[in-house]
């Protein structure tokens, strides 16, 4: 299991775009996603559930990843939250 910390650092935060990338990318893995913010815990692979999280500009993110190609799904979601989900 890996667990990493993100912020948000598009100004837009993570509205439908941003989610809908996310869930696209997590859903080429094997491994589960979840995605917590504050009390809040969702299933990265869900759009609704990362919708859910309202995550604004400068939110800070835990991805939590469970299975054989964990790693490689957070390195790669991790890339779009540096690039900004291609925004700006």
């Amino acid at each position: 299991m890996i667990k990493k910390k993100i912020i948000v650092e598009n100004k837009l935060g993570l509205h439908a775009r941003p989610c809908a990338m996310l869930v696209k990318t997590a859903s080429k893995y094997r491994s589960d996603l979840l995605i917590k913010k504050d009390n809040i815990e969702v299933n990265g692979k869900s759009i609704m559930g990362v919708m859910m999280l309202a995550a604004e500009y400068k939110s800070e993110l835990e991805l939590i990843a469970n299975g054989v190609d964990e790693e490689f799904m957070v390195d790669e979601i991790s890339e779009l939250f540096k690039s900004k989900f291609n925004e700006e």
